[in-house]
């Protein structure tokens, strides 16, 4: 208690309503292919219902960062998601046809569009005196924790022969953030639109237009690779499990749910200490280092395809795997805090946020195509580890431009106070 005291009180807040909603995320995230793969949809059918809920989903995270931008409060959004999502849970609970899949995916597809923007923002705005990279190490470990335990929540309802028991979960989970945010709000100093205090001072007027989004790019173009391999994780990787490889047997939707628990349990023990290391380094070391494990990682998955004990190296793949994700998600969100303005915070959360969209709409439908076509997982894996490798050089080119530290806004250059020059301000 004493540690997690340390911590501002509006901090402490949106850790535990990230932890409550990533409980009932975890299971429906890695569980749905598996539960709707069990009633004969194709590969391509789950990855196409997937795509569907980050297409629309696209749509509502600009929508809700430029309401954010223009003065929203973060627990609204958030209010929102938790009564779309209960509803999304009712309907894939029922759902035994590809329409009703959809509609259930749509449903949490503008669930997930309205809630990342928001709570991703509402980080800075709750640290107070302690540093966003830190409060961005420990929010993404709750998320860690509570996705790990709906995880293992739903290889509980696999081993009993009741898969869905995931959505009554998530559906529980979600009352529970409505309850707590209506009591307990999300803080929110930005000054409301209308008052003197919002009318942009001369350095945020400088990076009026989309002048501030140059810098920003290499984030984003490395979070739509990083992002795409944890898609993958949630929608290939089961059914490569299950469906087994070349010389790889398959295992059971109870097996494989209990590798993926594995992993996830993984990024827990590793979530806090590598944020925590990380957030006192570059974000450009950060992403180096989890662009590095995701490579690797892609790697062994695709040798166990070669070989009858290719069990030996998924699991060996679980380590760099969830090192790399441990890495990437704090070092990403505080890589988007570093290159923004924050007069754009609220629309580059949301285009941040987009990255999952992107990659959630593309990659499962790639990764379910090649799947479908190859019946294993040897190209899909090898694909990722080389597009991996070619982000290490646009790694290199991330350098802050502004730092966000008790409040206050400091332009830097390569780490120095001064004039950004070209696309700055």
């Amino acid at each position: 208690m004493r540690w997690w005291n340390q911590f501002p009180s509006g901090l402490r807040n949106v850790t535990r309503l990230r932890l409550l909603a990533s409980i009932g995320a975890g299971g429906v995230i890695f569980m749905t292919p598996l539960i709707f793969h069990a009633i004969d949809f194709s590969a391509s059918q789950v990855g196409s219902g997937l795509a569907v809920s980050a297409l629309i989903g696209t749509a509502v995270r600009l929508l809700s960062g430029s309401l954010l931008d223009r003065g929203l409060r973060c627990s609204w959004p958030v209010r929102a998601t938790t009564l779309l999502a209960v509803l999304a849970d009712l309907t894939l609970f029922r759902a035994d046809t590809y329409g009703g899949y959809l509609l259930g995916q749509l449903l949490l597809g503008t669930a997930a569009g309205l809630y990342w923007p928001a709570i991703e923002l509402a980080v800075p705005l709750s640290c107070g005196s302690v540093p966003s990279g830190r409060g961005y190490a420990l929010v993404r470990s709750a998320d860690a924790l509570g996705i790990g335990l709906g995880a293992l929540l739903g290889t509980v309802a696999a081993l009993v022969g009741q898969l869905r028991l995931v959505y009554g979960v998530e559906a529980l989970c979600m009352t529970a953030v409505l309850i707590l945010i209506s009591l307990h709000p999300l803080e929110d100093s930005r000054a409301r639109p209308g008052k003197d205090s919002t009318r942009p001072t001369e350095r945020e007027a400088g990076s009026s237009g989309l002048r501030w989004l140059g810098p920003l790019l290499p984030v984003l173009a490395v979070s739509v690779i990083a992002t795409g391999i944890l898609a993958l994780q949630q929608s290939a990787l089961p059914l490569d499990l299950v469906k087994g490889g070349l010389q790889r047997p398959g295992l059971s939707e109870s097996q494989s749910g209990g590798l993926i628990a594995l992993q996830l349990s993984l990024l827990v023990v590793l979530q806090w200490p590598v944020g925590r290391w990380l957030s006192d380094r570059s974000v450009m070391f950060g992403l180096s280092v989890s662009v590095a494990g995701f490579s690797v990682g892609s790697v062994l998955l695709a040798l166990s395809s070669l070989s009858e004990h290719g069990l030996h190296f998924v699991l060996a793949a679980l380590m760099p795997m969830a090192l790399a994700q441990a890495a990437f998600l704090p070092t990403a969100t505080e890589a988007v805090i570093e290159e923004t303005p924050p007069g754009h915070r609220g629309l580059a959360m949301a285009l941040f946020s987009q990255c999952f969209a992107i990659s959630a709409m593309a990659a499962p439908l790639i990764g379910g195509a090649l799947l479908d076509r190859q019946g294993h997982g040897l190209l899909l894996w090898l694909l990722t580890a080389a597009a991996c490798l070619l982000m290490l050089p646009v790694v290199r080119s991330i350098q802050p431009r502004f730092t966000d530290s008790s409040g206050a806004l400091e332009e830097t250059v390569d780490g120095v106070t001064g004039n950004p020059g070209f696309l700055g301000d």
